[in-house]
């Protein structure tokens, strides 16, 4: 895929957990993101025995429809993406036409990952101060996406420059705008925050968005966005911790609609007439035409003139230079200045 500027955004529904251990909802959620025009949909892959300890605790939005699961591991084992599956979910996304993508959590993932040829690896806000994780992806040079959730400007460089030094060349990276909080508050959504990654560090940037709503994603395009991240769910009072901070089928639909609305509304930095406005000019402007009868001889003032449409005459811009002048021709009211008159005089229409 070529993130130039003039490729579309490139739209990811965010499947991640929303599969909830079920071969059956991981499909469904291939298909809605097919459906709803999608370019790629992303999952999680991880062992829970790899990434979390058997006491880590959970954060306050895990506990949402799952507050009989004590901890971290209780609750991510059942969330794991088994091989099986993962070839499954790669089956339907082929036949669907359109994307796999899948965040890992460890190296382990990576090397799995990266053992199915996959083109794009999504490195999640957690592991952006992962050195070794860094360091094994670097060498991979792939298409990387970098969320940066929960860190600063000077971690956010250290990350880059892992990466790049070990093999990833810059121009394959996007680096994404994230507010780690599910959901998130639209005000601590920071879209600036894209303006200065632009400008610092010279790269492809992104949103991954956790906000309830279509409306920052959709916004996130105006600030140059080149990919968008969205979670996707088949029902937003399933169990699980990230249902409720996802778009539901017709949400997400909307919000794919939306986006290729505004892509195209952006058009080009340079102002000036554009073709279909072209046609208009005359039924729109105004021309100088005479304000009563003036006879041949008579002088042109501010009392003889005035102006109205159509506007294939002579430039109100110009009535200056139209003023003092003699009238080689008799004019009845609301005539348009003749061209010939001005045209000798030197005088353009416009």
């Amino acid at each position: 895929m070529n993130f130039s500027k003039k490729k579309k955004v490139f739209i990811i529904a965010e499947a991640g957990v929303n599969h909830n251990g079920n071969l059956k909802y991981a499909l469904k959620l291939v298909d809605l993101a097919s459906k709803a025009g999608a370019d790629a949909i992303k999952f999680q892959t991880f062992k829970a025995e790899d990434i979390v300890t058997g006491y880590a605790k959970k954060a306050k939005y895990q506990f949402f429809n799952s507050n009989r699961v004590k901890n971290q591991f209780q609750m991510l084992k059942k969330l794991e993406l088994t091989n099986r599956m993962h070839n499954s979910c790669i089956k339907r996304c082929k036949k669907k036409k359109i994307t796999f993508i899948s965040s890992a959590f460890d190296v382990k993932s990576l090397r799995y990952l990266n053992s199915l040829k996959l083109k794009y690896f999504k490195v999640p806000s957690g592991e952006i101060t992962n050195r070794p994780y860094l360091e094994y992806l670097g060498k991979l040079n792939k298409k990387i996406i970098l969320s940066t959730g929960m860190s600063n400007i000077s971690e956010i460089k250290k990350a880059l420059n892992i990466l790049t030094k070990c093999g990833t060349k810059k121009k394959n990276i996007t680096l994404m705008q994230c507010t780690t909080e599910y959901p998130c508050p639209h005000n601590q959504i920071n879209l600036n925050v894209l303006k200065t990654y632009k400008k610092k560090f010279k790269i492809k940037i992104g949103f991954s968005d956790h906000s309830l709503g279509p409306q920052a994603s959709i916004a996130s395009v105006c600030f140059g966005a080149e990919i968008i991240e969205k979670h996707i769910t088949i029902s937003k009072n399933l169990n699980g911790p990230d249902h409720k901070a996802s778009l539901s089928f017709q949400e997400f639909k909307y919000l794919v609609d939306s986006i290729r609305i505004v892509e195209k509304a952006l058009g080009s930095e340079i102002k000036k007439a554009t073709r279909i406005e072209k046609k208009n000019m005359i039924c729109v402007r105004k021309s100088i035409v005479a304000k009563i009868n003036i006879a041949k001889g008579e002088k042109f003032t501010k009392n003889n003139i005035t102006f109205k449409r159509p506007g294939n005459g002579i430039s109100p811009m110009l009535y200056k230079k139209i003023i003092g002048k003699k009238s080689k021709f008799n004019f009845f009211k609301d005539d348009l200045l003749k061209l010939n008159y001005l045209e000798k005089n030197k005088i353009k229409c416009y």
